[in-house]
């Protein structure tokens, strides 16, 4: 079981999860839309065995920059030896889940779903291998979107608005750079050209700032300028404070969980009391 959390980087759990959750709020009607069997079964789903498929596959064909890199090592694992074999078996296990689930999925939730698990698995998965062609590969990211697009759909039968996509996609990309950055030196040495190692680390801080200001930009007009939206603010000081401030960024990376779970955490309770349970006026 712990090595299933670890393969699962239980820490970014509220990636694919909270997304559905909040994707499904935007679309609920009121509160029955919660009654529903099939929100927590996707529920259960986005948050243990959908992240296993991401990160597993990632780990099953990174193998020859995860063992250059200390942050496997000390945080997550490296899938070498008899724990390579479990990792196959445990993601051919969740890869025929996800098929089984598809079975009760009308044509659309079907193709949304679909979309879902193509990115997850050829982000890392040759031939495709997204993660290693720049500007596909945070583009591709957008695989942590389409749980809350496909939770969108099944609470409400139509797509969210194309700003909120959009700004989504901002975020997402952002998230993708940022994260990417602490990994060039072992990317160039494994000969992989992700978009920060093609830019080199200034410049992809830059391009992330940018992102994140756009993301902002959406979050203040689209919630008619509402004070809490300025929170999001805290997104641009992110890339800012290791470009001029220079902290050091490897520290920074693991404190964005905690940001987005709060953010993410505070934007989920606004849309129930807008939506659902309305506790504030």
């Amino acid at each position: 079981m712990v090595e299933i959390l670890k393969i699962s980087r239980f820490r970014f759990w509220i990636y694919a999860a909270g997304t559905y959750v909040v994707g499904y709020t935007l679309g609920a009607s009121g509160f029955n839309d919660f009654l529903r069997p099939e929100y927590y079964i996707y529920l259960i789903y986005f948050f243990i065995p959908a992240n296993v498929l991401i990160y597993g596959i990632n780990d099953y064909y990174d193998l020859s920059t995860d063992v250059l890199n200390p942050k496997k090592t000390e945080k997550e694992l490296v899938a070498i030896g008899e724990r390579r074999t479990r990792l196959k078996r445990l993601l051919i296990g969740v890869i025929a889940l996800s098929l089984l689930l598809m079975l009760f999925q009308d044509g659309f939730a079907r193709l949304l779903f679909a979309g879902f698990l193509f990115l997850s698995i050829f982000y890392s998965a040759p031939p495709l291998r997204f993660k290693s062609i720049p500007f596909i590969d945070f583009s591709s990211n957008y695989l942590y979107i389409m749980p809350g697009i496909f939770g969108h759909y099944i609470a409400s039968g139509k797509l969210p608005e194309s700003s909120v996509l959009i700004a989504a996609f901002l975020h997402v990309a952002a998230m993708h750079i940022f994260s990417a950055v602490p990994d060039i030196e072992y990317d160039r040495k494994s000969r992989i050209i992700t978009t920060p190692v093609l830019l080199g680390r200034n410049v992809s801080l830059i391009l992330v700032t940018l992102f994140w200001v756009g993301l902002v930009y959406f979050a203040i007009t689209l919630t008619g300028f509402h004070p809490l939206s300025l929170l999001s603010l805290i997104y641009v000081f992110i890339p800012l404070s290791v470009l001029i401030l220079k902290l050091d960024i490897n520290r920074v990376y693991w404190v964005l969980p905690y940001v987005n779970f709060s953010l993410g955490g505070l934007l989920w309770l606004g849309l129930v009391n807008y939506k659902v349970i309305r506790f504030f006026p």
